[in-house]
């Protein structure tokens, strides 16, 4: 929607245009964040909003324009009260019935589903939700392979 503004050499009315970004515009920064000690949804939250690309000022909904983020120390996070074993995660498996694995036994098994699982359930649930979460990379471990791209140490979430 064009918002009209008063053009000061003519006195005329004169519409400013909204920015839409095109895909092949937008520069795509690369995040560090250390997962150690913070908390599974807060951190989750803020990365979803990286991922999407609300935080710039060119933020367009149809086009990607979120930037990639990569997390170290998965295995470390954390979650509040006593969710490590009430909470359940479940999947189909195409057989009959549902599988259940407590947050406990997934923190054993693949410590990145975790987060990854709790980012995807926060992105949009169509092609782009997808493509975005394509640009999340959660590592276990302290290290990882994306040093080729000088990935910027940020603060998200909060510790325990």
């Amino acid at each position: 929607m064009a918002e009209w503004s008063q053009s000061s050499e003519d006195n005329k009315l004169v519409a400013q245009k909204t920015f839409v970004a095109k895909p092949g515009e937008v520069d795509q920064k690369w995040f560090v964040v250390d997962a150690t000690d913070l908390i599974v949804g807060r951190l989750a939250a803020d990365i979803a909003v990286i991922l999407m690309g609300k935080k710039r000022p060119t933020y367009t909904p149809h086009i990607d324009t979120g930037d990639f983020v990569v997390v170290t120390n998965a295995e470390k996070v954390a979650f509040t009260g006593k969710k490590w074993t009430n909470k359940e995660y479940t999947w189909y498996t195409g057989y009959t019935g549902l599988r259940k694995e407590t947050a406990e036994k997934r923190l054993e098994k693949k410590p990145e589903m975790i987060l990854q699982e709790a980012v995807r359930r926060m992105l949009p649930k169509n092609k782009l939700g997808r493509k975005m979460l394509s640009k999340l990379k959660v590592y276990a471990g302290e290290s990882h392979p994306h040093q080729a791209q000088n990935p910027e140490a940020i603060e998200l979430g909060k510790k325990i």
